[in-house]
């Protein structure tokens, strides 16, 4: 890309001016020793083509909207419109998100995302024993069709993309979602949203599973098999990074362990029988926008380029749609504080303008009080904002990928790329991602990750504002949302007339056929919609699951 002149000249321009600074630091010295990342990438003290001397901008960037997409997915990006922007929500009864849902929308929100409580997350009835204490905590409840109904209450679902954060009972709520959407007239090909339906990254990174692992990818593929035919615009799994970097996994992990499992998705996809260009396009991912700013828009653009090469060359992928890599983005949860709360406002705006820089499709903005709680409807309206005032305001979505050609930002994708591959072939000399899970690879890389990270902290060398340095004495906090103690015995209640109101003999019926079909090699997503259109509720769908295929126990680790 560079004349090997001009670049011999820029390196000894370079050499010269190093000689210049050495002398200068002397007088003033640099703050510390190394400027690096959690994923130990260190910066230079500048960038020139030098860093970049053998870089082909034809291969390696390329123009928007075409392969390798490392300039983004579309061709003008958000000049044709923004980014979703959706806000994370769900707590208590399905009563109470419907009313943030409609909240949400009437403030701008242009895609809803819904958080579901533990029980819920882990296929538990709001009514067993081990559901006590945690319905409608962390997420909203829904234990059937009748709840689903409640949800979208006055919401259209043609007119609305919902993402779901649902993992091993997700073909449930899918079903739940499809037979809703039948309720109100609108046919499975006019919906379009997400469903996470990513378990890899709960055996990893975040605990949510129910069955084993082979039995898991099993509903998946059912899933992406049944979508392609019936709801051909859901997107039928977002391979998720997020918790992994959650968890404590550095930038390069959380991509390279994302990727991977994203590789083991398409191989088991691959494997029941189904073609790359059938299930590839409704692909999806789901990333971290995490504190270093510039790793994070070097990391986004990396992952698209990567998975673009692995579609194309590893897997034959023929369809442009197949090679996209598509995500959600997620401000850093782990970042925030309950120190000087309402300097977590600050932080996600910085997150989110790497998101954004970083070509994403979606972003939630996390809100300044969820360190110490779930998000009031203030809070939550002033994280929308903030993600309004970067589309409308600051002029960053005025042009496609306007740090694209900076010296560093390519540099820092190319090392990112670089360190990522390295993981992923590892990864694939182990027997790939699902057998990485089971002998406890990713968990231990993770965790070593995340013991570092701490260790900074403690140390000061990673400042925290507000906890390691500019500390000041701190108020208890007033305001916070706090769920109404009485929403369980609520949820018990109408669970209880629900099921004695139901047709038994045919909840019997469709049970019965349930277990037969996971009995063989069939797909169940058919059957699981049989069964809530009859309201059948999820702990009993998945109980009938764990009779067959079992549970999951995660191995021992030191």
């Amino acid at each position: 890309m560079f004349n090997v002149d001009e670049i011999l000249k820029i390196k000894a321009q370079k050499a010269e001016w190093e000689k210049k600074t050495a002398a200068a630091l002397a007088k003033r010295p640099e703050r510390k020793t190394g400027f690096v990342t959690s994923s130990d990438l260190e910066f230079d003290r500048c960038y020139t083509p030098d860093n970049i001397e053998n870089f082909n901008y034809i291969d390696q960037l390329g123009m928007p909207g075409e392969y390798p997409y490392t300039r983004g997915v579309q061709a003008t990006m958000y000049r044709g419109r923004h980014w979703t922007m959706r806000q994370y929500a769900g707590f208590g009864s399905a009563s109470e998100t419907n009313q943030r849902f409609k909240y949400l929308l009437e403030n701008g929100v242009s895609g809803l995302s819904c958080a579901f409580d533990l029980p819920t997350q882990i296929g538990y009835d709001s009514d067993d024993m081990m559901a006590k204490g945690e319905v409608g905590k962390v997420g909203v409840a829904i234990d059937s069709l009748a709840d689903m109904e409640v949800l979208f209450d006055g919401i259209p679902l043609d007119k609305v993309s919902t993402s779901m954060t649902i993992n091993a009972p997700a073909a449930v709520l899918l079903a739940m979602y499809v037979a809703l959407a039948e309720k109100q007239g609108v046919p499975p090909t006019a919906i379009n949203g997400t469903i996470q339906n990513d378990i890899l990254k709960e055996y990893s990174a975040r605990g949510t599973y129910i069955f084993p692992p082979k039995e898991s990818m099993r509903l998946i593929t059912n899933i992406f098999e049944y979508c392609a035919k019936e709801v051909p615009n859901w997107n039928t799994i977002s391979i998720s990074g997020y918790h992994i970097r959650e968890a404590g996994a550095s930038a390069v992990q959380e991509i390279a362990f994302t990727l991977a499992d994203g590789i083991a998705y398409v191989e088991a996809a691959l494997n029941a029988g189904l073609k790359i260009d059938e299930f590839a396009p409704r692909l999806s991912f789901f990333f971290n926008a995490h504190l270093n700013f510039f790793e994070e828009i070097a990391k986004y653009r990396a992952a698209r380029r990567i998975w673009a090469k692995l579609m194309k060359e590893r897997f034959g992928a023929t369809k442009e749609k197949s090679m996209m890599l598509r995500f959600h983005t997620q401000t850093a949860g782990c970042t925030l504080t309950a120190q000087q709360p309402d300097v977590n406002v600050v932080r996600v705006a910085f997150q989110a303008m790497s998101a954004v820089l970083g070509g994403t499709q979606s972003l939630h903005t996390n809100s300044k009080d969820e360190a110490l709680a779930l998000p009031t409807e203030a809070s939550a309206l002033l994280a929308l904002r903030t993600q309004q005032v970067i589309g409308f305001e600051t002029g960053a979505a005025d042009t496609v990928d306007p740090l694209g050609g900076s010296y560093f930002i390519e540099a820092l994708t190319d090392e990112i790329e670089a360190k990522v591959m390295k993981y992923i072939e590892h990864i694939d000399k182990l027997g790939g991602a699902v057998r990485a899970v089971e002998i406890g690879y990713i968990q231990k890389e993770i965790q070593e990750s995340a013991y570092k990270y701490q260790k900074a902290i403690e140390s000061g060398e990673q400042i925290v504002i507000g906890v390691n340095k500019f500390t000041m004495p701190e108020e208890v906090p007033t305001g916070l949302l706090k769920v109404d103690s009485t929403v369980e015995e609520h949820q018990v209640a109408a669970l209880t007339k629900l099921k004695e109101s139901r047709d038994k003999a045919k909840i019997r019926e469709v049970l019965s056929e349930l277990e037969a079909a996971a009995k063989t090699d069939a797909n169940l997503m058919p059957f699981i919609l049989n069964a809530v259109k009859e309201y059948a509720t999820i702990g009993e769908i998945c109980n009938i699951l764990r009779g067959v295929f079992g549970e999951y126990t995660a191995p021992v680790m030191f």
